[in-house]
Parts: C-alpha cells; sequence; structure tokens
C-alpha cells in the first residue's frame, strides 16, 4: 500500500509566494513541516515585499509565533470561517467582478449560502471574535495578489474535499487565481508526494489521474503494449463464493487464484472498473466488521513506502495484521507495522533502498520535477524499489507485460515496440511521459529533466526560469508541459502569457454546458497568440478541425487518438501548439460539482462534535452504503449520542520538525530523538488542573472508540482549556504496553511511544475516505 494522500494541486509555486501582498497558513504549520521552505519564502515575502503573514489553526504554531495575526478557531469549522469572509467580501463588493462573470459557474449559489454566515454565527461556530474576521478579510481582499497555503489541518476531515473546495473557490471569487504571488499552495509533508499522486498510487484511479473506465484501460495497455482483451481477464472475478463452476476458469496472478465470471449475471461485477481499498480502511477487508463489497477477504498486505503507523485506527491495523496470510514490509528502514502484531510467522521485511542508492526523478509540490543521480550502489542485501517490484513480477508470471511499457516508442506518430530491453530509469520516466498524456507530462522526458539537474545553476530560485542552455525553460518543467518544447507550467491558469510560454485557461472537463449554462470561458477571454478567440472545449478527434479551423489527412485521422489525453501520435499536441491554443480547453471554473453529496461546499460539524446543539443544526452527511469496497456510517455515528459529555475535550494532531512523518527514520537517530525523547500531549494548565494532572505526568487520553494512549502532559498555553494537541510521530507502545520485545535485534528505534493515531476518532472524507484525524473528542485521566 503506497501513501498518497489528495491534498489538490498546487497552482503556483513556493517562491512565487515573495510576489504576494497577504499569505495566509490555515490548516499548515510549514515552520515544522510542509515543507519548511515555504516558511522560509513566506519571511522573505514580508522582508522584500512587506506581505502580511495570517495564521488561521486551532493551536498557537511555531508558524503562528511568527506571524502578524493569529486568528483561532475550532477544529472541523474551516468551511464556516471561509464563509464567512466570503459573507463580507460579497457584502462590500470586493469580489472580482470580472472573473465572475467570465471564468466561474454558480458563483451565485455560493452567494446565496454566505448570506447566512454573518460574523455572528461565524463566531458561534467557529470560536473566533466577530473583530478578527471582519479585520482579516478586508486586509485579504483588498490587498492582492493574496495567496492561501494548506496541508493536512484542511484535507484531514471527514469534510476534506469540500475545505479543500471553499479555499479555491475564495481565491477564485478574489481573482487572485493564475496571478503570480496569488492561487493554492498545497503544501505537501514529503518530496515526492506529488509525483506518487501524479502516479496515482490509489485506490479510485489510474496513473495520470485517468478513471476506472475501460476507456483509460485501453489508453494505459496500448502504452504498455498489452492486449486489452488477455489484460482484463485478471479483473473478473464473481461476488457470490463458492458458486456453479462457469465455463472455463479466468486465470489470474494473484498468488495463482481462479475466478469465475458470469457477465450476465447482475451479482458479477468487473472489479477493474470499481475502486479498491482505501488506505484509511483496508484493515475493514480482512475484519469486515462493516458491510463490505468484495469477492473475498484481503489476506496479504503488501507495505512500501509509506508509515502504516501514521494511519488512524491502529488497534483495527494490529486486529487485521493477526488476521492476514501474511505481511510484507518492503522498507529501508523497519516500519513499525511489522512490530504491532505479537504473530510469529508470516512477515517478511525487504531490504530496500535509500533514495541515495538509487536514480530517477520525483515531483516536488509545485509539480516540478527533479533528477536524483545515484550517489552510491545499494548497500548490503538491499535493493532497489524496482528491483523488488521486478523479481515480484517474474515470480508471478508477468515480467514480460510489466516492463514492455519500458520498450515502447513513438515511430511515425503511432507506439509500437522499439527496442528488446529497457535502460532504468530512463526508460520508465520516458514510459511515464507518453502514457500521462491527461496532466500534460509529454514534455518531461529524462533528458531534459538530467538536462535540468546538469544546468540547475542557471535558473532562477524566484522565478523558476532559466538562462543560457536552459533559456525560456521552467526548472523541473512543472506540468502541464506539454511537448518537448514546452516549458511547462509554473502558474496553472494564467491568460496572460501565450500557450507556448505556460499560458492556459481553467480546464474543460464537465461538459460544454450545464443547466442550459455554457460551460465555456467567455469570448474576451483569449491567450495571446492564440487562433481561437475566447473560450473553448477541450481538444479531441472529433472537434480539433471544427474548433482551430484546420482540415485533416485521411493518415492524421487514422493516426490521431480520441482526445488531447489519448493521443500517442502527438498529432492533437502539435495542431494545438500551432494554433496557440490549450488542449484541455478554455473553461468557467465550476464552484458546484453536481456529482458530489454537497454539491457547494457546506459546513457540516465533525462526526464527534464538542456542540450537540450544532450537530442537530448542522449534521454531517447520511450515512454511505459503499465506497471503496465498504460501508461508511456518517450520522448514524455522530447523532448515536451526545459525544461530548463522556469525552468533553477536543483532539488535534501536529508534526514536530525532527521527526518528519511516522518518524521510523528520525526516530532511529539518537541525535534526533533526543531533541523529543519521548510521546507527550500539549494541555492548557487549566484542563490539567481539572484532571489533578501535573506538567511531566503521566496521563491517558480515552477516545469514543473504546481505545486509549498513555503518554506525558506537557503544560502548554499553545492549546485552549477546551482541547489538546499531540503528534503523531510515535510508534512501538501501544495502549500503554510496550513492544520493544518485537523488534528484530539492532532495530529498535532510540525513542518509543505511544501512536496518537490509536485514538483517531472514526470519521472518513465522503469522497476520498481520508480519515478524520484532526477533529476528534477525547477524555482525559490521570495516570
Amino acid at each position: 500500500m503506497a501513501n498518497t494522500w489528495g491534498y489538490g494541486a498546487m497552482t503556483n509555486h513556493v517562491a512565487d509566494m515573495i510576489n504576494s501582498k497577504v499569505i495566509l497558513f490555515i490548516g499548515a504549520n510549514s515552520a515544522v513541516a510542509n515543507p519548511v521552505g515555504a516558511m522560509k519564502r513566506a519571511l522573505q515575502a514580508r522582508d522584500r515585499n512587506n506581505a502580511k503573514i495570517v495564521v488561521v489553526d486551532p493551536v498557537y504554531t511555531r508558524t503562528a509565533a511568527k506571524a502578524d495575526m493569529f486568528i483561532r478557531i475550532r477544529p472541523g469549522t474551516d468551511i464556516a470561517f471561509i464563509y464567512g469572509m466570503l459573507h463580507l467580501i460579497f457584502k462590500n463588493g470586493w469580489e472580482d467582478k470580472d472573473v465572475i462573470a467570465k471564468q466561474s459557474y454558480a458563483v451565485d449559489e455560493i452567494r446565496q449560502e454566505a448570506k447566512h454566515w454573518t460574523p455572528e454565527e461565524v463566531s458561534r461556530v467557529t470560536g473566533c471574535s466577530t473583530q478578527e474576521l471582519e479585520e482579516f478579510t478586508k486586509l485579504f481582499a483588498t490587498s492582492k495578489p493574496s495567496t492561501l497555503c494548506w496541508a493536512l489541518g484542511i484535507t484531514q476531515h471527514s469534510v476534506g474535499s469540500s475545505n479543500t473546495r471553499i479555499l479555491a473557490i475564495l481565491q477564485l471569487v478574489l481573482g487572485n487565481m493564475g496571478k503570480p504571488g496569488g492561487g493554492t499552495n498545497i503544501l505537501r509533508g514529503h518530496d515526492n508526494v506529488q509525483g506518487a499522486t501524479d502516479m496515482n498510487c490509489l485506490a479510485d484511479s489510474l496513473s495520470g489521474y485517468y478513471g476506472l473506465g475501460d476507456g483509460a484501460y485501453k489508453h494505459h495497455c496500448k502504452g504498455w503494449g498489452v492486449n486489452f482483451d488477455d489484460f482484463v481477464k485478471r479483473f473478473a472475478v464473481s461476488v457470490k463464493e463458492p458458486r456453479e463452476k462457469l465455463g472455463e476458469p479466468v486465470k489470474g496472478t494473484n498468488f495463482r487464484e481462479y475466478f469465475y465470471h458470469d457477465p450476465k449475471n447482475p451479482e458479477d461485477r468487473n472489479w477493474r472498473n470499481e475502486k479498491g481499498w482505501s488506505l484509511s480502511k483496508w484493515w475493514q477487508g480482512v475484519l469486515k466488521e462493516e458491510e463490505t463489497f468484495s469477492s473475498g477477504n484481503l489476506r496479504v498486505l503488501w507495505v512500501q513506502g509509506t508509515g502504516i503507523t501514521s494511519m488512524a485506527h491502529q488497534v483495527k491495523i494490529k486486529e487485521a495484521i493477526d488476521k492476514l496470510d501474511m505481511l510484507v514490509v518492503a522498507e529501508p528502514f523497519l516500519n513499525e507495522v511489522a512490530i504491532l502484531s505479537d504473530r510469529k510467522d508470516g512477515i517478511y521485511v525487504l531490504p530496500a533502498c535509500t533514495q541515495f542508492e538509487s536514480e530517477g526523478y520525483c515531483s516536488a509540490t509545485n509539480r516540478s520535477a527533479q533528477w536524483r543521480t545515484q550517489v552510491i550502489k545499494p548497500l548490503y542485501e538491499s535493493k532497489e524499489d524496482q528491483e523488488i517490484m521486478f523479481l515480484f513480477a517474474k515470480k508471478f508470471g508477468f515480467y514480460d507485460e510489466y516492463v514492455k511499457g519500458m520498450k515502447m516508442g513513438i515511430v511515425d506518430g503511432e507506439i509500437k515496440q522499439v527496442k528488446d530491453d529497457f535502460k532504468w530509469p530512463e526508460d520508465a520516466t520516458d514510459e511515464i511521459a507518453r502514457n500521462t498524456q491527461s496532466i500534460g507530462n509529454n514534455g518531461r522526458t529524462a533528458a531534459r529533466l538530467k538536462k535540468h539537474q546538469e544546468n540547475w545553476q542557471f535558473f532562477d530560485p524566484l522565478t523558476l526560469k532559466g538562462r543560457g542552455p536552459v533559456e525560456g525553460e521552467y526548472y523541473g518543467l512543472p506540468w502541464p508541459c506539454w511537448d518537448e518544447k514546452h516549458p511547462g507550467t509554473p502558474i496553472l491558469y494564467d491568460i496572460t502569457k501565450p500557450y507556448v510560454e505556460g499560458g492556459m485557461g481553467f480546464r474543460n472537463r464537465f461538459g460544454l454546458e450545464h443547466d442550459g449554462v455554457s460551460q465555456l470561458a467567455d469570448e474576451s477571454i483569449t491567450l495571446p497568440g492564440s487562433k481561437v478567440k475566447g473560450g473553448h472545449p477541450q481538444i479531441t478527434k472529433e472537434n480539433i478541425e471544427k474548433v482551430l479551423g484546420i482540415t485533416l489527412s485521411e493518415e492524421e485521422k487514422a493516426k490521431m487518438g480520441s482526445s488531447w489525453s489519448m493521443d500517442y501520435s502527438g498529432i492533437i499536441a502539435k495542431k494545438c501548439r500551432e494554433a496557440g491554443v490549450c488542449p484541455c480547453g478554455n473553461a468557467r471554473a465550476r464552484v458546484k460539482v453536481w456529482e458530489f453529496a454537497d454539491q457547494i461546499p457546506k459546513h457540516r460539524e465533525p462526526i464527534h462534535s464538542p456542540d450537540w446543539d450544532l450537530v442537530k443544526k448542522y449534521p454531517t452527511f447520511e450515512d454511505q452504503k459503499r465506497n471503496f469496497r465498504v460501508a461508511t456510517k456518517f450520522i448514524s455515528e455522530q447523532q448515536e449520542k451526545d459525544w461530548s459529555k463522556e469525552f468533553p475535550t477536543i483532539i488535534s494532531s501536529l508534526r514536530v520538525v525532527n521527526l518528519s512523518g511516522a518518524g521510523m527514520i528520525e526516530r532511529t537517530s539518537k541525535y534526533l530523538a533526543a531533541i523529543t525523547p519521548e510521546m507527550f500531549a500539549h494541555v492548557n494548565p487549566e484542563l490539567a488542573a481539572k484532571h489533578n494532572i501535573k506538567d511531566g505526568d503521566m496521563m491517558w487520553i480515552h477516545a469514543p472508540q473504546g481505545t486509549k494512549i498513555k503518554v506525558k502532559c506537557i503544560y502548554s498555553y499553545s492549546v485552549t482549556p477546551d482541547r489538546i494537541c499531540l503528534p503523531y510521530n510515535f510508534a512501538g507502545i501501544l495502549q500503554g504496553v510496550d513492544l520493544s520485545d518485537r523488534y528484530p535485534e539492532g532495530a529498535k528505534p532510540y525513542t518509543i511511544g505511544e501512536s496518537s493515531n490509536t485514538i483517531t476518532n472514526y470519521g472518513f472524507d465522503i469522497n476520498t475516505q481520508i480519515s478524520e484525524f484532526n477533529a476528534g473528542l477525547c477524555r482525559l485521566e490521570k495516570a
């Protein structure tokens, strides 16, 4: 299971913040995380540009300590706070009327919802003062350009996807999208989260953000050089087991199992078109405590590239590991998922290499790629990640198909096998560039990325622009980089630049009209040098001649793919370059997502809310019958009882800079471990006094799910008396039980501790199924 939480795409880049007049950090503590470089740029913006830094957060963080203004809100109330801003923006006419009229859709519905969110109601729900809201809104709305940054504090909620949407809507309404110093800066916690997201190591889409429909599978099969009809047989399974034999078995590659599929039976499903198990609730595939939808129990867990101890519901994960047939861990350092269970067999630890022992590229949070050269050969018996996967593929009989995509190439506009062997990682990089047209990845070839690495000193660190041998290119070719002549796109949706210099409008993804309203941009929104005036649809084989005003030859039509995102021939990209037209269209940004439960973002109280009156006024969603193969509780859990009576204290998570994510690497350094030698929770002295807990005392923290952890109480005024805050960087102790004896010899870190995720409350986002790490309840007890 690979870890790639979705945050949304960063529209600008970290260094671009130096152009901002106001920088908002909301749900992000960049002084210690995500990455710290963002804080550096924010401080530079203040020094050089007199920018104001504002932090909106439940906790007084180290970022807040450097801010010009700090506004404390209750966890899980970000949407209400932003609607309070929008209420004042519309009331005072601070919105960008031109952008709303010409480049957006359904803002009137946002305007209507915002009417409800008066400063008084926002104060009641969020806890901030009306004066703070009014002062900040005026500053942010009237200082152009302004930018905002978010991270896990926004996404890790049962309304996380709505949180990210409302922030983008705020920037759209203010006209800050597509502007230097504006946009939305989503800060990733690690250096290749964006790259892993682009490759979609997720359960609900394919590489390049292609969906799970057969059209997407056919596109990838073509790029991989494999037969689609043979490929899909791997996924044909029956829901009912056992059942009467239906013809000949279909041979699967998953541990040589055989499944039977009856396409005429409505109870049979083609699982290739279904979401898999999510990282948040995979354990339900083993435990089956909620209704699940699968052909059988999950039997094997393979962990590679993620700290499972940074996932919620550690006790459930432990119970699932106990029942698995096999657990495989492929990591440079021991992943502590391996010591959660006390089982004596069925756990395999494979030594994977560090980044210094491998080569290839990673994608930064701003969509730029960076090539990394191997520093040393793999040490001892360790192997690079791809070598481990190659051995796996050979063992289970699909190695040739697995690597064939790296042997493919484009010859005279057609994709075909061009070599008998491959060179890693160059051919893998070129395969990714060919196959993921959906993000405009075609220009990010290995040769270009290696050239950027060799000439990094010729790039301006603030603009990303290159000089000399890389003249006219942006560092790392931030996608979309439409072809090998394209410079990359440092700022998304910038309509002031020609297409060939990185300009583009909003993508046309949702049809040409909705409810009788055109989804294309106004005719006045035209990229410089474009032969097509105004908004236009995404370019397809069917419409390219009409939209671009050209005539294709029969040979071109025969080679061309169905659309810009499915075209291996490169003909669509070539014709768009000649016309100065962006292949993905020039549309209106929709603020209304008609496929979602909440078509526009709405405040909904956390699953476990401290305010029963607000639960009744702003209830969560109806229970979800099926998503990612499992039912999920929402309102039934929220309104089972007033949870705050038994669990009156709000709980939030934080990071400590020296331990990064799960801390499984950093805690093996005695120097980093010495900075934070034990697990703790920040507790306001007033709250601690109610429970007779002294500074430095050990205490139990109990959660609604019946779980508990034992940690040290640290007095802190960074939190108010209604909440506590604790890091999620520890593992090795589970509900008071020391697991030290389970570490292999020499593998125990210098410091271990309880995982805060043992007491993470039940709750998941309705779209992404990300866990509600940052808005739960607990009860304190002196140990």
